[in-house]
């Protein structure tokens, strides 16, 4: 870490010289004087930005995205810290990526949004980012783009959404969606219940305030230090959100100022700390794929055995749901992820930087915990370990995940036969079928949902329970697939196996009536068929075809690779130089 970012503010400063932006707008060419020139035809006077930190906002904000609904005004609240800051902000729509209603996943998305932001800022006169964000994929998309420019940049979580409410409940998105639709299905409730629970589950801007991927990835992009302190947990709706927002703007200034680039703060020990929080708020599965690729950006190594490691080593102190009983709301006026890191002080890297502070131990100085029913004790735990387990065997030999916290105890050491449906299309069609007789005990399997055989590894990996055993009060049962689930999810639910079935992993070879046994506890996920049986399967196995003959979706087959790499891009997530663009 060089001297430049453990300055303070107002030491050391750039000479408007030396911004990156003066290769557009100030020295004496023909190029230099068209982009001045260019600038004057935006109605921009000379002295609003040349000498001017330029400041590029990359605002995810669409009509379509209900968790950045409020991003448009959030966007406007950055330039205005920028401005105040002195700085000159410009703001960029880029991809949207709406967990809602992108079809088949956004997942499938996430790199070309992770391209889009990389180009933009290594392709535009700007010297920092701000990056608006908050649905699942966007958090990570965009910061592996900028990971990957290593400009000064600063990230802004979208927030959570309010509680949702139904009658004398209060409900949370996703988790309870799941909850109550298998009651639809159990005949619990009906079609007027339904008609009142879509009406209260989600009721305002923001991602899911459970702590699904959206929260999970917020509270990571924070405790790795690029975002303000407490930002992640502020609700979307708060007049608190849009302080944060121009507080950032003012933030970016001085990072440009002082040189503070992405690489200082994205540091190993960072990323350690990230993982740490995530598995100490029983966060979602979807972290583990993400945080890989993040890193792997930052030019860090990180692998399933480090989340399996530090899991052991961290309780889960958060009572949120899908694990626990509380929100996003409850846990920002309980301490926030400040407070709940307070907690985590003997696991952490105090000393290193952050976007707000020379180091993180600084950050947390006076921070304080309001609530301990949310933000548990070190004594009580919700969990004794780390909410995620990693598992290994020789169905899933390069990896499988598991959010244990939110499974039925009776289910984590647990033998079974294997029921196998060979994509989501055919489970949906057959699974309340009574003529498959499945029991509690069954092991229901689902393959061709990973990264390539999705497309895109959507969110299948919650399958569902027959209805007919609904009915019996059965509310879980092991699921294993190579697909994901949400974050607000819950259950038995092994995910992320990898190899994928789509290329030839072992879920390829699984049959109905194969016995699996899981074993939370050794970290074991076992098919009971014997090596030689396997080969024969094995030799008898032909790929599916390939799905795209063209376009995004051919790019995204040729270079997707597994979950347990973190489903990167194997040309981007490779090391190498990019030259910055000549500008003359």
């Amino acid at each position: 870490m060089s001297d430049a970012s453990t300055r303070g503010p107002g030491e050391g400063r750039i000479a408007p010289e030396e911004l990156r932006s003066h290769r557009w707008f100030g020295t004496d060419g023909l190029r230099s004087f068209s982009h001045r020139a260019r600038t004057r035809q935006l109605g921009y006077l000379p002295e609003e930005h040349l000498g001017k930190p330029v400041v590029a906002v990359l605002n995810t904000w669409s009509d379509i995205n209900p968790c950045h609904a409020h991003l448009r005004d959030r966007a406007q609240a950055v330039k205005r810290g920028v401005w105040q800051a002195g700085g000159f902000p410009l703001e960029f729509p880029v991809s949207t990526l709406s967990e809602t209603f992108q079809k088949p996943t956004p997942m499938l998305y996430r790199n070309l949004l992770a391209m889009e932001t990389e180009e933009l800022l290594r392709s535009y006169p700007v010297d920092g980012a701000v990056l608006l964000g908050g649905c699942d994929k966007s958090t990570p998309a965009l910061l592996m783009g900028a990971a990957s420019v290593d400009l000064p940049t600063v990230f802004v979580p979208a927030g959570p959404m309010l509680p949702g409410h139904w009658r004398d409940e209060v409900l949370g998105s996703g988790t309870d969606m799941w909850k109550y639709w298998d009651e639809r299905r159990a005949g619990t409730i009906g079609d007027c219940e339904m008609a009142e629970l879509e009406n209260g589950l989600a009721r305002s801007p923001g991602h899911c305030m459970t702590m699904g991927t959206a929260s999970t990835l917020t509270a990571a992009a924070e405790v790795l230090g690029v975002t303000l302190p407490g930002a992640s947990s502020v609700p979307a709706v708060d007049s608190g959100h849009e302080r944060m927002a121009a507080a950032s703007g003012l933030r970016i200034v001085d990072l440009v100022m002082r040189r503070v680039t992405l690489s200082r703060i994205l540091t190993p020990e960072a990323y350690e700390d990230a993982v740490a929080t995530v598995l100490a708020l029983g966060g979602s599965t979807n972290a583990v794929i993400h945080l890989i690729a993040m890193a792997g950006r930052s030019g860090v190594k990180l692998t399933l055995d480090d989340f399996d490691r530090i899991a052991r080593t961290v309780p889960v102190l958060a009572d949120l749901r899908p694990g626990g009983r509380y929100l996003m709301e409850d846990f920002h006026f309980a301490g926030g992820l400040p407070g709940f890191l307070g907690r985590l002080t003997d696991v952490l890297h105090l000393d290193r930087p952050t976007v707000a502070h020379d180091t993180l131990r600084e950050q947390l100085d006076g921070a304080q915990v309001h609530n301990s029913a949310v933000i548990r004790e070190r004594s009580d735990p919700l969990a004794g370990e780390g909410g995620v387990a990693v598992l290994r065997g020789n169905l899933c030999p390069d990896g499988a995940v598991i959010k244990h916290i939110a499974a039925e105890p009776r289910l984590l050491r647990h033998t079974g036969p294997a029921v196998v449906f060979d994509d989501y299309r055919e489970l949906q069609r057959t699974i309340d079928d009574p003529t498959l007789a499945l029991t509690p005990d069954h092991v229901l399997v689902l393959r061709n949902a990973g990264p390539q055989g999705g497309p895109g590894m959507p969110e299948y990996g919650m399958l569902p329970i027959p209805a007919y055993l609904l009915k019996q009060g059965v509310r879980d049962m092991v699921r294993i697939s190579d697909a994901r689930m949400s974050g607000t999810s819950y259950g038995a639910c092994v995910l992320h196996i990898a190899p994928e079935s789509f290329v030839g992993g072992p879920l390829a070879l699984v049959r109905t009536g194969d016995l699996i046994t899981l074993d939370v506890g050794a970290r074991l996920l076992r098919l009971e068929v014997d090596d030689e049986e396997l080969e024969r399967r094995r030799a008898a196995w032909s790929p599916p075809p390939t799905r795209y003959g063209r376009g995004y979706g051919a790019l995204y087959q040729d270079q997707i690779t597994q979950a347990d790499t973190g489903c990167d891009f194997a040309f981007l997530a490779r090391q190498g130089e990019v030259p910055d663009p000549y500008a003359g």
